[in-house]
């Protein structure tokens, strides 16, 4: 707004005589029709109404045409004659509006607006009505129907609004502001301040805006300045201008009276005249377009109409106005729908290009095309590929370009969803889906141009614990990671453990585990755990990984693939854990405090020691001692349909005695033996694999959980009987969790066959007891040990199959969480079940984790934990890893040479500490390419991102004397193939990660991710550019505060993100990632552009000059199109002289 050569009388105001009402302003005014205007200097306030170009009509005298009651009893606010079509539209103080059609004021609608507060403003525009209240802007159809409802601050108290142009709005009132609304946007877009508060005028010209307040006088706009007094016969309350032929003005008085003068003469007693209005007062005037038509409203909720002419028109061109159709109703002739020679054609249907009530529009419907059918199988098998582009034979199976359409649904050639492989973007609720909950479906995750930095995972997870993400190979074993995650024992042991070895997997799911426990709800990735995992040659022995066809199709069992990984996972970390170690390069003096060496906790923890007895029918009896870390279920050959209780099946899976072929040293050959199974000592977390892989299995479990339901329902009958005030429609009421279990509800025994706790007693003679056990407090201490050799198991964990065609299937698992995870992540003290989805996490009810529908719901895995486990256990976590791994390291390639050395070890002097800085930057590769689909409307959607590695990371001191000087410069070996080396943007080429044929210093990933742990263990701070990305793919969590990200500190919201060379050519005049990018050049120049971060926010203690200089940023770089200009001569950081230190040094 330009207020340059105001007059300075404008800030004189004098006091209102009527300072409580309210204006009508029009937001259509031509300025340069009004004329100079002055009057008494106790006047009101001025509401001019120029109109557009003045239309010449004949001289008339003003009358009374036609009076009409709006609302009755209720005053009139405002009147506004609609400057589109031929109404006239009143707003009352019971915010009411009411529209009028032509001079014979025919009510057209009428519609609640404000349930409290009046209407004080209405402005019509080409597509509706806009309708402004004391803190609410709404805009609504000619026939009542809500396009937009703005709300404003509760404390805003808004008069008057101006239409500057078709979308831009001004809205003013009692306050030292005016906000400025765009009417596309429906958004608050920018908000100016008015020195003296109470706008209740506002005009403009084509160069100045004007507002005015309570203070009532009048100003010339042409001359910019207040004009001289006019003398007239009324008390004024309204002004309008109303030029015909000459200029006048029309001066209302609230009494009624109404006087016609010109500006520059006297007012003449003879040109006034007086409305009757039914109220005392008159509260609003409204001149028309046209100025043949004046409007009044008075206190009484009357509506007074005068004009000059027997048919007014409001406005000079007035479109025609649309009505509501009245219902007609044809008589037609009688149809015989009996008769099956009837033509269609004898009824009517009415010919209109209108659209029809039967057009849904886009947003509500769908397309469902035809299904592609599958291509043939032989085609596939003789198909050679050149390119992209594939060629087969024709095998003729088909008549040429036809193809059977098949319309059943129940047709399993086009029906079957795992023939055409659909993209999860946009997944929507199917029928056939009805049985899988949706809390239990395959979850995806939806990538778009910005990645996952969109994506919604609170969406999913609303808890504190972290979920995992699914887009990873072989991720199928996120369930198994968090059940071990939230075993204590077994958490503590795995954080404590660090070997020598590459790739181990214990150490790589401690690192993980660490994670999950920095984590606050976000998720995290176990890229790295996996990778390792790809290595272990038993692993791929076993069958356990998974090709990306496989595991995007779900070929397989998933239940015998998870439980395999269950006996996999156990023995592989007790190896681990077990392995005697050389050199305790990463461990720390102490080793590890929580159990001797030679020793597995895991073994502690899981393994349950047997005697196995061999008897040959010979007499002869072979014993051997054993141990196993799990158990499988065996399931009796009974087919008599007898009730099993879970506890005979599991001793009978434990105590195993079977008939087989097996060596006799006495008969000298195989014999038929019978093989026996006895226990010496439970485990602490008994692990049982259901092995529910067949409808046989499935079977029993359906008809035992049956059997249990039938029990169940008998013994709550029996005890409701004794209690004659409860009805059966009282069960659900009586197993609410309020108050004391009296009676639980019936449904939480459906489908329930296992028990949440079991009771295992060892007996003298080496037998077996056990039996389901329950008590009456579920979360209560465990029961004290009543003799020696009986335990109580707890079940902590389920994992189960979802049977899902159209996704191929997924794991989920239930799993308790104690109290020792809600104590660090949330600060309570409690247990409480969950559901562990990859990345969706959600708490359940208790008896869901043991309610298992086999028509989708299969068990696999169950965890019973030993109760008291916690207390027999050291749950310290000690960090192993110490600054030994910062020094000075041998590396893997062959070639590499001191002379080509880019980077100097840190000395014991030079240690960091808490809060020191450090330039970070890491460059990566891909080893499988991006999975995308083109969809029909042109758009490319991923499906799965491309898989990235990290192949070179670089460290740069940030403080002392050696500032700028990298630390570490790290290119990690990789025994994946790499598809892309992005040389271009990563500078790594072909052979940089051979440790053969590499002349760089090359180490593995674990060695440079130990160097990272322990910076951010000892509280360092990172900066850099991207560093999200970076730490993402390097998969490490790292805490905020941590992070100086120079892509964030250089970014304006709402806007888009800079890039490192822009940056540092507009701040630096650097010039930077000429042919390919460098980390050492990347690091050091995010450094720089941290130490100018400070230097323009002045330590980030004056934003406002700092956003200054971002607008600048932003304008320059627009006006570049982002990019650098072409440089004369390189020059970047790398040669600078601080560079030339390094090898100094």
């Amino acid at each position: 707004m330009n207020f340059e050569g105001l007059d300075p009388g404008l800030a004189e105001y004098a006091p209102a005589l009527h300072s409580a009402l309210d204006p009508v302003l029009d937001a259509h005014l031509n300025p340069n029709l009004l004329q100079n205007v002055e009057l008494d200097p106790e006047g009101v306030a001025l509401e001019a109404l120029p109109v557009q170009e003045s239309v010449h009509i004949m001289e008339g005298v003003y009358s009374e045409l036609h009076s009409v009651v709006a609302e009755v009893g209720v005053p009139v606010s405002v009147s506004h004659f609609d400057l589109h079509e031929e109404m006239l539209w009143v707003g009352s103080h019971g915010g009411h509006a009411t529209s009028f059609f032509g001079p014979a004021l025919e009510r057209y609608s009428s519609f609640q607006v404000n349930g409290s507060d009046d209407i004080r403003h209405i402005q019509s525009l080409e597509n509706g009505i806009l309708f402004l209240t004391k803190n609410n802007l709404k805009y609504m159809a000619r026939g009542g129907l809500i396009i937009f409802d703005y709300l404003l601050d509760e404390s805003e108290d808004m008069h008057s609004l101006l239409l500057t142009d078709s979308s831009t709005l001004l809205v003013g009132g009692l306050q030292n502001h005016i906000l400025e609304i765009d009417l596309n946007t429906v958004q608050e877009t920018q908000k100016y301040t008015v020195e003296t508060p109470g706008v209740t005028i506002m005009r403009q010209t084509n160069r100045f805006f004007f507002c005015g307040h309570t203070s009532g006088k009048v100003y010339d706009l042409r001359m910019m300045r207040a004009i001289t007094p006019l003398q007239v016969h009324v008390d004024p309350a309204f002004l309008r201008f109303i030029p015909t032929y000459t200029s006048r003005l029309a001066i209302i008085s609230q009494s009624g009276q109404c006087q016609f003068c010109e500006p520059t003469g006297l007012a003449n007693p003879a040109d006034i005249f007086h409305v009757n209005p039914v109220g005392a007062l008159l509260m609003t005037f409204d001149v028309s377009a046209s100025k043949q038509a004046l409007a009044f409203g008075d206190s009484e909720g009357c509506v007074h109409l005068w004009t000059d002419s027997p048919e007014p028109s409001f406005n000079p061109y007035s479109r025609e106005t649309e009505f509501a159709l009245p219902c007609l109703v044809d008589s037609l002739p009688p149809l015989d729908w009996s008769q099956d020679l009837l033509p269609l054609s004898l009824i009517p249907v009415p010919l209109t290009t209108d659209t029809l009530l039967s057009d849904w529009p886009a947003a509500n419907s769908a397309p469902a095309p035809r299904r592609a059918p599958p291509v043939d199988a032989e085609i596939l098998r003789t198909m050679k590929k050149v390119g992209f582009i594939g060629y087969a034979p024709n095998p003729r199976t088909r008549l040429r370009n036809q193809i059977p359409y098949r319309l059943k649904e129940s047709d399993s050639e086009f029906d079957s969803f795992s023939q055409v492989t659909e993209s999860p973007i946009g997944r929507e609720e199917e029928p056939h889906l009805h049985m899988v909950s949706k809390k239990y479906r395959k979850v995806t995750i939806k990538y778009s141009k910005l990645g996952l930095e969109d994506f919604d995972f609170k969406h999913y997870n609303k808890t504190l614990f972290a979920g995992l993400e699914p887009h990873i190979p072989n991720a199928y074993c996120n369930c198994m990671i968090q059940v071990l995650y939230f075993l204590e024992p077994v958490r503590c042991l795995i954080q404590n453990h660090l070997c020598q070895k590459e790739f181990c997997l214990a150490c790589e799911l401690g690192f993980l585990f660490h994670m999950l426990d920095l984590s606050r709800g976000d998720p995290c990735q176990g890229s790295n755990f996996l990778r390792a995992f790809r290595t272990i040659p038993e692993a791929s022995a076993l069958g356990l990984i998974l090709a990306d066809s496989d595991e995007a199709s779900g070929k397989g069992s998933l239940a015998r693939l998870i439980q395999r990984w269950n006996r996999f996972i156990l023995t592989q970390l007790h190896q681990d854990v077990q392995e005697l170690e050389g050199p305790q390069a990463y461990r720390g003096a102490g080793g590890s405090s929580f159990c001797s060496s030679g020793d597995s906790v895991i073994g502690q923890l899981f393994s349950c020691e047997m005697e196995n007895c061999s008897l040959c029918r010979c007499g002869s009896e072979t014993v051997r001692a054993s141990s196993t870390l799990l158990f499988t279920l065996s399931y009796p050959e009974d087919k008599t349909g007898k009730n099993y209780d879970f506890a005979q099946v599991l001793k009978r899976s434990i105590c195993l005695e079977q008939n087989t072929q097996a060596w006799c040293d006495n008969c000298e050959k195989y014999q038929p033996t019978i093989q026996t199974r006895n226990i010496r000592h439970l485990p602490d977390i008994l692990v049982i694999n259901c092995e529910v892989n067949s409808s046989k299995e499935a079977d029993f479990w359906r008809m035992q959980a049956e059997f249990a339901f039938k029990m169940a329902v008998k013994r709550l009958g029996g005890e409701i009987s004794k209690n004659k005030e409860f009805a059966l429609a009282d069960w659900k009421e009586l197993g609410s969790s309020e108050g004391v279990l009296m009676c639980p509800s019936i449904e939480e025994f459906k489908n329930v066959w296992l028990p949440f706790s079991i009771r295992m007693k060892m007996a003298k003679n080496k037998g077996l007891d056990v039996c389901n056990w329950t008590d009456g407090n579920e979360w209560g201490p465990a029961r004290a040990e009543e003799e020696l050799g009986v335990f109580v198991y707890d079940l902590m964990a389920t994992v189960v199959h979802i049977l899902d065609s159209r996704t191929g299937g997924s794991l989920v698992a239930h799993i308790k969480v104690g109290e020792t995870y809600h104590q660090r992540k949330e600060g309570v003290t409690h247990q409480q079940w969950y559901l562990f989805n990859d990345f969706l996490i959600e708490p359940i009810d208790k008896h869901e984790a043991v309610q298992f529908d086999m028509n989708w719901k299969v068990p696999a895995i169950l965890y019973y934990v030993k109760r008291n486990l916690n207390s027999k256990y050291n749950l310290n976590i000690k960090n192993p890893i110490e600054a030994s791994v910062l020094l000075a390291e041998a590396s893997l390639a062959r070639k590499q040479q001191k002379t080509h050395t880019t980077f100097i070890p840190l000395m014991l002097n030079e240690m960091p500490q808490v809060g020191d800085l450090v330039g970070l930057d890491a460059e990566f590769v891909t080893l499988n390419e991006e999975e995308a689909e083109l969809r029909s409307d042109g758009t490319k959607s991923t499906i799965k991102p491309s898989q990235m590695s990290v192949a070179r990371i670089t460290c740069v001191r940030g403080q002392g004397p050696n500032e700028g000087i990298p630390f570490i410069d790290d290119y990690i070996s990789t025994q994946e193939q790499v598809v892309d080396y992005l040389t271009q943007y990563s500078g790594i080429k072909p052979g940089d990660l051979d440790a053969k044929i590499s002349s760089k210093h090359l180490t593995t990933l674990k060695s440079t991710y130990l160097k990272l742990r322990f910076l951010i263990d000892i509280g360092v701070k990172f900066v850099g550019h991207g560093l999200q990305k970076d730490f993402r793919v390097i998969n490490l969590m790292v805490p905020k505060d941590q992070v100086l990200d120079t892509v964030y500190l250089f970014h304006m919201p709402r806007k888009r993100m800079i890039s490192l060379r822009f940056l540092a050519w507009y701040f630096l005049d650097l010039k930077i990632q000429g042919e390919t990018h460098d980390s050492i050049e990347d690091a050091r120049t995010a450094l720089q552009l941290y130490r100018k971060y400070l230097e323009l926010s002045k330590n980030g203690t004056e934003p406002e000059s700092f956003h200054k200089v971002l607008k600048g940023l932003y304008e320059k770089g627009r006006k570049m199109d982002w990019k650098v200009p072409k440089p004369e001569g390189q020059t970047s950081p790398k040669n600078a002289a601080v560079f030339s230190s390094v090898l100094a040094l």
